[in-house]
């Protein structure tokens, strides 16, 4: 940490690693139940072989099952590291098969929203979830 920026509170820290645990688990969850419910697995799968992503139904569950899931142990801040680390492996997926060539913005299916996302994860799997997160509640438990 830089020693000339301003220290905020640990609770101020820790408010904010939840707030943005959480919303990164709903934005999670919203995509991986519509691979499952909206779309379904097998229109998923048709999606992803449309796309090159090898495996198409065994991809298709699995990341439905990653944003799905993961979001849900992301809003919990449960095994918070290995969530972020397969979230992030998943959006490298669609990064590279979906999103890739179709230049930054969104709108147009280009890679804004998974790198984001891909990024968010990887800070939570490096900083952890913070204070206010089961992680940290069975962490002290064990201690």
């Amino acid at each position: 940490m830089d020693p000339a920026a301003p220290r905020l509170p640990v609770a101020v820290r820790d408010l904010v690693l939840l707030g943005a645990r959480v919303l990164l688990g709903v934005i999670l969850i919203a995509h991986g139940l519509q691979k499952l419910l909206t779309n379904g697995i097998a229109g998923t799968a048709a999606g992803f072989e449309q796309g090159g992503v090898p495996l198409p139904l065994v991809s298709a569950g699995f990341a439905a099952g990653v944003e799905t899931l993961g979001g849900l142990l992301l809003v919990l801040g449960l095994l918070t590291p290995l969530v972020g680390l397969l979230v992030a492996g998943v959006m490298a997926g669609a990064f590279w098969f979906v999103h890739m060539g179709q230049g930054l913005f969104a709108a147009d299916g280009g890679w804004e929203l998974v790198a984001v996302i891909a990024l968010a994860a990887l800070t939570f799997a490096v900083t952890g979830p913070g204070r206010f997160s089961l992680d940290a509640l069975l962490g002290r438990r064990r201690s």
